[in-house]
């Protein structure tokens, strides 16, 4: 579910967002509410996840949050994973209660960075105590289940701030990372002004990529793909639905779905969701090659065994020999099991799927 509401727009932030009032609020939780109860009702399935992104969802409050999960809960199994990401400014330990009365069983929080000075480069209105009280109300509510965001590359980091962001993480007990490096989008103000940011360069970039892996991993938080780091248990069930190539359904402007192989989306136009559009056709879906580019962001890879039992064949001998040359170079592994992008082949992982698909 895609709740397209800020309260300001990040300087790095392209995703669909706008400011709205209580009134629009209102009619967009009902709104979605009826699309949930139209989409699913008509399905025997039942989706073991559920995710509530944004925008930011915690805008609209803990009630109509609530609201939104209890409406989705009848098309829910059992354990469903639910996930609801939060701008942490304002969260008390009773909103977090609220949402955890509803089923809400995970958060994501957009950190950034635990170093005040690069979080008001980066458009962030709190301050990283205001994080730190969000975790803390979250954990005494009951949801134990955090995951933070981490930003790389941003202006003014170092590895000695990046270093102190990663501990302030740790000493949390948080139980998931997302290390995202910054990508400058077309569009947004970081893009418009890159020429006066002071980023690092693409070696430092790496430099900072590969401390966070291996301080992650050195603090038992492991990486299972590109950008996401997890303890063991704690991988986000929703998001590898998307590396696993799995079907989903995406509801709100600017959402994606996969369907019975066919992609579609809904155009990035709140007014036109709340008026009934209908979402666009955006082909088909799920063959191998989107397959094996997907499988490829996750540290184990495309298996044989997985493969075969998709597609009734194993990895194509021509890719495992496009492969084994960057295995001599140290970015990918290869072996009788499958394929695999090592952590240094992640930092080209692009250039070297381009390359072998």
């Amino acid at each position: 579910m895609h709740i397209p509401f800020c309260r300001s727009k990040c300087p790095y932030c392209d995703f669909y967002s706008v400011r709205a009032d209580e009134s629009v609020k209102t009619q967009y939780v009902n709104t979605l509410k009826n699309r949930i109860s139209a989409e699913m009702s008509t399905s025997d399935c039942k989706a073991d996840t559920l995710y509530i992104g944004g925008g930011t969802p915690s805008v609209l409050g803990a009630e109509n949050l609530g609201r939104i999960v209890k409406s989705a809960s009848p098309f829910l199994s059992k354990n469903a994973e639910i996930t609801v990401e939060c701008n942490p400014f304002g969260l008390s330990e009773a909103f977090f209660k609220t949402l955890a009365f509803y089923g809400v069983n995970r958060i994501s929080m957009g950190l950034q960075s635990a170093n005040d000075s690069e979080r008001r480069a980066l458009g962030r209105l709190s301050d990283s105590e205001t994080v730190k009280k969000a975790v803390k109300n979250a954990q005494k509510s009951g949801i134990e289940n955090i995951s933070l965001d981490v930003m790389l590359g941003i202006p003014r980091q170092t590895e000695k701030s990046l270093a102190g962001t990663l501990d302030f993480c740790v000493s949390l007990g948080i139980s998931h990372i997302s290390a995202y490096i910054l990508k400058l989008e077309e569009g947004t103000v970081f893009y418009n002004k890159q020429n006066s940011l002071s980023l690092p360069d693409d070696d430092a970039v790496a430099d900072l990529y590969l401390q966070a892996c291996e301080a992650l991993e050195n603090n038992g938080i492991m990486q299972y793909e590109i950008s996401n780091f997890a303890k063991s248990g704690y991988e986000s069930r929703h998001n590898l639905k998307y590396w696993n190539c799995e079907e989903y359904l995406g509801l709100g402007p600017a959402a994606h779905s996969f369907l019975d192989g066919k992609r579609f989306y809904f155009e990035r136009d709140i007014a036109g969701f709340l008026n009934s559009a209908e979402p666009i056709p955006d082909g088909n879906g799920g063959d191998f090659t989107e397959y094996a580019m997907l499988r490829l962001r996750l540290t184990k890879g495309i298996l044989n065994s997985e493969t075969e039992r998709r597609f009734k064949h194993k990895i194509p001998e021509e890719m495992i020999k496009k492969s084994a040359v960057f295995a001599d170079n140290g970015f990918m592994e290869s072996d009788e099991t499958g394929i695999r992008l090592t952590r240094n082949g992640f930092l080209l992982s692009n250039s070297i799927l381009a390359e072998i698909l």
